[in-house]
């Protein structure tokens, strides 16, 4: 049987050792290969947002390998053309581009806004203006959009024309945006910076700045996408739209699959050649994701939602009054994160360890936020049973580490 020791031997070690194998999962619940069952509150860091297994998605899957794999882009498919008109009947966009992850959505965001300046503007409006704490992608453009040094270290030098800015802060905004901005980039809640939700007051402001100096609005929703903030994506909570957002995570509920959505002002100046993906938009991806938002994009499953993040977050504020570990509970939706008193700082990952111990996987967002995105499908039940784990996880964590 394959074992950790195979991970160690044959695996670049950038993650690590995990501390479990998997060996199968159906709805919210996951199975190691000895049997051990886990209650899912990780959602496979906010991806599987259907659960696991899910019958309409493997159908949806076997149907597709049955008929066509892979073309390329020299020609088109049905599924992928399907999906780019399902995702612009319910946005805001007109043109979509698919990829294969959230890291090169976001690559071809990056591109698609600097090209479409440089041809309206010339080669001085090139800025993309990004935040602390950001992040976007792994690769060197995104990381480098990211705004989280340890990310970036050893991998220099970084492309230029990005600028920092903290989070939330309206007057560093004001300062700087400016005719040679070409977009400013942001998350409409920062997952990996802590579960920190954006500021309507500075989301406003952030779209009016693009409107006066003619920059594109991207919104980075590679996390909080597809249902996860209980809207089909997270700037449908406000009354202004972006002029290209960032989708993947969700999109495929674990299948590989990205997409960069945009306007015509943006897209037009994405001619042939300009930017390609040998994989984006194959059949199986495509299939899959379309049936994922057909799935997702209801009314009912944002009601949902809406009444598990309740409960859930009606019962984290229970136990804490208890046990007295956060500062806060913040989040929307199903993406909630519990940020550490300062007694308690950089002990986050023990909490996810302790989790592990009552068969309960959560998450970190940073050293000092206990993250959880479980996946949208979640019952109340499953809530509650989660939530009596976290009550053992509290405990012990406090037994652990109070003076």
């Amino acid at each position: 049987m394959t074992d950790l020791n195979d991970f160690q031997t044959f695996m670049t070690p950038n993650y690590g050792t995990p501390p479990i194998i998997m060996s199968h999962g159906i709805g919210s619940t996951l199975w190691d290969q000895n049997g051990r069952k886990f209650l899912d509150f990780a959602g496979g860091i906010a991806v599987s947002a259907l659960g696991h297994s899910h019958p309409e998605m493997v159908s949806a899957l076997t149907k597709q390998a049955a008929k066509l794999w892979h073309l390329s882009n020299t020609l088109a498919n049905e599924p992928a053309i399907e999906l780019a008109k399902a995702l612009v009947q319910a946005t805001f966009a007109d043109r979509v581009f698919l990829c294969n992850s959230g890291a090169e959505a976001n690559e071809a965001a990056i591109k698609a806004a600097r090209r479409a300046a440089f041809n309206q503007s010339g080669i001085e409006k090139f800025e993309i203006i990004c935040f602390d704490n950001a992040f976007h992608g792994r690769t060197i453009a995104t990381v480098t959009a990211g705004g989280q040094a340890k990310y970036r270290e050893g991998f220099g030098p970084m492309p230029g024309g990005f600028t920092h800015l903290p989070f939330n802060d309206c007057k560093s905004l004001d300062k700087t945006i400016s005719e040679k901005t070409c977009a400013i980039m942001v998350e409409a809640i920062q997952g990996e910076g802590g579960v920190r939700p954006i500021c309507p007051t500075f989301f406003e402001k952030i779209r009016a700045g693009c409107d006066r100096v003619g920059a594109a609005l991207i919104v980075d929703e590679v996390q909080t996408g597809m249902g996860r903030t209980g809207k089909l994506f997270a700037y449908e909570h406000t009354s202004f739209e972006p002029d290209i957002l960032t989708s993947a995570k969700s999109l495929g509920c674990g299948f590989p699959v990205g997409a960069m959505l945009c306007k015509n002002w943006i897209a037009k100046h994405f001619i042939a050649g300009t930017h390609g993906s040998t994989y984006g938009g194959n059949p199986l991806a495509a299939a899959v994701a379309l049936k994922a938002l057909a799935l997702i994009n209801t009314p009912e499953m944002n009601a949902a939602v809406t009444a598990r993040s309740e409960q859930l977050q009606k019962g984290l504020h229970v136990l804490n009054k208890k046990y007295q570990l956060f500062q806060t509970i913040r989040g929307k939706g199903l993406l909630i994160g519990a940020v550490l008193e300062s007694s308690y700082a950089d002990k986050a990952h023990e909490l996810v360890a302790l989790g592990q111990k009552q068969g309960l996987l959560t998450l970190i967002a940073g050293a000092n936020v206990h993250r959880m995105a479980p996946p949208l499908i979640i019952s109340s039940t499953e809530i509650e049973d989660g939530l009596t784990r976290l009550e053992c996880v509290y405990s012990d964590f406090k037994k652990l580490f109070s003076n």
